[in-house]
């Protein structure tokens, strides 16, 4: 299927904008509104940036995107949906990089309790340093602790 296909599947109105911003997160590394903003524009013209987040809010309510939040960044989005899958997040530059489910199907893991809840899904960040952050450190926890062991 194509975009235009799944818009209308899923309720919302084909626009050149909403194109352009599903083409910008798939094309993008887990970009934040800004940048999918920026693409967009450079894509189909003037969009306002609030354009651009009501978009990203009913593409996301309507599953077609993925809303990510690491803790201390801004929102990203990204177009694999449908899975139960996690993240690594760099400590240092932000980088966000996708995992495979840590064991077995969605959700993953089983919380000791539920506390009544049906539990669907499971989110789990992994916080790291990135292969490029660690070029030249020395220290591939990104703590600078290599540097300072004697």
């Amino acid at each position: 299927m194509d975009d235009a296909t799944d818009l209308r599947e899923a309720g919302l109105r084909v626009t050149a904008a909403r194109l352009a911003i599903l083409e910008a997160v798939r094309a993008g590394d887990h970009s934040d509104a800004e940048h999918i903003a920026r693409d967009v524009r450079a894509k189909v013209g003037h969009v306002s940036t609030q354009a651009v987040y009501d978009a990203l809010h009913a593409l996301t309510g309507a599953r077609l995107l993925r809303r990510i939040e690491p803790a201390g960044s801004a929102a990203r989005y990204e177009a694999r949906v449908g899975d139960n899958h996690h993240h690594l997040v760099c400590r240092r530059c932000g980088a966000v990089a996708d995992t495979d489910c840590v064991v077995g199907l969605a959700p993953c893991l089983v919380p000791s309790d539920t506390h009544g809840f049906t539990v669907d899904e499971a989110e789990v960040v992994f916080w790291g340093v990135c292969p490029q952050c660690q070029v030249g450190s020395g220290d591939p926890r990104g703590d600078g602790a290599a540097k300072r062991a004697p």
